[in-house]
């Protein structure tokens, strides 16, 4: 018995890393063009127009969320900071579901994972939900209440001393605190984020002169770090959670947990009880996938397999956070809403693809107990590439190589320091991002010498 334990742990950890392994190519590769999406796209443009809870508003909500990835918890809290600028209830709720279900990286790997089938269903079915959901918001939404809480959130902010970070939108925290020229107080909620605020001031060139710079790598690399520090712990948890659930787990709790057969109300058990599953798992994010994995290798439907993957949103600890952020009430009321869209849409993905004769059959394919995961194939050379690209945006970062410096460069405006190419002009000595900078201000110094060298000198950022 001892052996067979041993043995099982260790197939488990097999399975859960096989998987890990399978979509690594697919995670870093699109969490990199995330990441290029988040440093490039000027989120205070998109979140001006939240405000209406009209078709237009949501569809902008829905664009803005799906290039504002994040793990669950991140989408609360900066769905929390919409909702106290005054954007629409339903545009936040649109907002943070696209930010955790219509992103690059989490359609990849579920490509990977689960198969194109379930990418069609997870984007179709996301923005159908999105839909759904809306409507049921614009019938039921209990408006005067929303509105008392927006004015409680906001004053019991106020009276904390809480502001929002300009970068991401997250709670600031005082030892992440700068003034501005103007004598405005800014709060980030990490280094991170306030070194790619000081970095987005400082410079002036657009995104093709950035990606052409170290300091636009920079930014990218510095929010590469960030978008893996807040999923990394979903990630492996789910990964080895699916691997201990597809071994440990027998056949006999699926089949009573989700009734087998055909018809319609099989099909809406099967969404409904997948929804109770997450909210119950504690696995959030891109986690939940590979727990997935697991399911569908149980046996569970595919309405079932497509709502569990809808409910990152409603797990017992983000629901922990409604009650902070919102009350009892809108907890209550964002479950409701929730539950019912993500169980209902769900089941009406398995009405449709089967009426198109393209649900996934899993009796066609090896078990995930049989498969081989290392070896010498398409994946093992795409991880290669995509290891050393990761790599790369870390050794950027990590060297500081285009961080913000103690110079200003008078031609773009980027933060410099005294290892950059320098020229001297009247007594004073300028450094620049690149050569090509240099060459510029040398063929011209008077149109650019009239801001002083050090970056301090004109912008006093005071580090608490």
């Amino acid at each position: 018995m001892q052996v067979t334990m041993v043995e099982g742990i260790f197939e488990a950890l097999r399975i859960g890393v096989g998987f890990l392994w399978t979509a690594a190519w697919a995670i870093i590769m699109g969490l990199t063009i995330t990441s290029l999406v988040q440093v490039y796209v000027s989120k205070e443009r998109m979140a001006q127009v939240l405000g209406d809870g009209d078709l237009s508003g949501l569809t902008k909500a829905t664009a803005f969320g799906a290039a504002s990835s994040g793990c669950s918890f991140g989408a609360v809290a900066i769905g929390k900071g919409l909702f106290k600028k005054g954007a629409h209830a339903v545009n936040f709720l649109a907002f943070m579901f696209a930010s955790t279900n219509l992103i690059v990286e989490l359609g990849l790997m579920i490509l990977i994972l689960l198969g194109w089938e379930f990418l069609l269903a997870e984007l179709l079915g996301g923005l159908i939900l999105i839909a759904v959901m809306a409507v049921i918001v614009h019938l039921t939404l209990p408006e005067n209440l929303f509105a008392e809480v927006r004015e409680t959130l906001n004053e019991r902010d106020r009276e904390a001393g809480v502001t929002e970070d300009p970068t991401c939108g997250m709670e600031g925290k005082d030892e992440y605190t700068i003034t501005t020229d103007g004598g405005e107080t800014l709060k980030f909620c990490s280094e991170g984020c306030m070194e790619t605020y000081l970095q987005e001031i400082s410079s002036r060139g657009g995104w093709r002169d950035e990606l052409l710079s170290w300091g636009g790598w920079y930014k990218v690399g510095n929010q590469y770090r960030k978008e893996w520090s807040m999923i990394w712990k979903d990630i492996v948890a789910g990964f080895l959670i699916s691997g201990f659930v597809i071994v440990f787990v027998p056949q006999w709790v699926w089949n009573t947990l989700f009734i087998q057969g055909d018809g319609l109300l099989v099909t809406a058990e099967n969404a409904i009880m997948g929804v109770t599953i997450a909210v119950l798992s504690f696995v959030g994010s891109m986690g939940n996938v590979p727990f997935a994995v697991a399911l569908w290798g149980g046996g569970v439907s595919f309405a079932g397999i497509i709502a569990f993957v809808y409910a990152d949103l409603i797990t017992i600890p983000v629901l922990n956070v409604y009650r902070k952020y919102y009350g009892w009430k809108i907890l209550l009321y964002i479950l409701g809403v929730f539950f019912v869209t993500m169980a209902f849409t769900g089941f009406l993905m398995e009405l449709l693809f089967d009426a198109l004769g393209i649900v996934p059959d899993l009796a066609g394919g090896e078990t995930a107990t049989e498969q081989t995961y290392f070896k010498l194939n398409y994946t093992f050379y795409l991880n290669l590439i995509a290891f050393a690209l990761s790599g790369c945006l870390l050794y950027v970062y990590r060297r500081g190589l285009g961080a913000p410096g103690q110079y200003r460069d008078p031609v773009c405006g980027m933060r410099t320091d005294d290892s950059e190419p320098s020229a001297t002009h009247d007594g004073e000595t300028y450094y620049f991002c690149s050569q090509t900078c240099k060459e510029t201000f040398e063929k011209d110094p008077d149109e650019f010498a009239h801001q002083h060298p050090e970056a301090g000198a004109s912008q006093d950022h005071d580090h608490h």
